[in-house]
């Protein structure tokens, strides 16, 4: 197993560590919906550079003729 010759000092791990915190993730606007969404990514309508990519569910309700 390796062992280190010296120590790291705060300083240089600190250092080490400097990049690694997470950011933000970048918004966009749709052009067609005008949705805020995740760049790169399908807008929750489903919806992508204003152009409907996914369709969505259309929900019939059904009547039932009993009588």
């Amino acid at each position: 197993m390796a062992v280190h010759k010296s120590k790291k000092s705060r300083s240089c791990r600190g250092m080490r560590r400097s990049h690694d915190g997470l950011s933000k993730a970048a918004l966009s606007v749709d052009r067609g919906t005008g949705e805020t969404h995740r760049r790169h990514h399908v807008s929750p309508n489903g919806f992508y550079k204003g152009e409907e990519i996914i369709k969505q569910k259309v929900e019939v309700d059904q009547e039932s003729d009993e009588g």
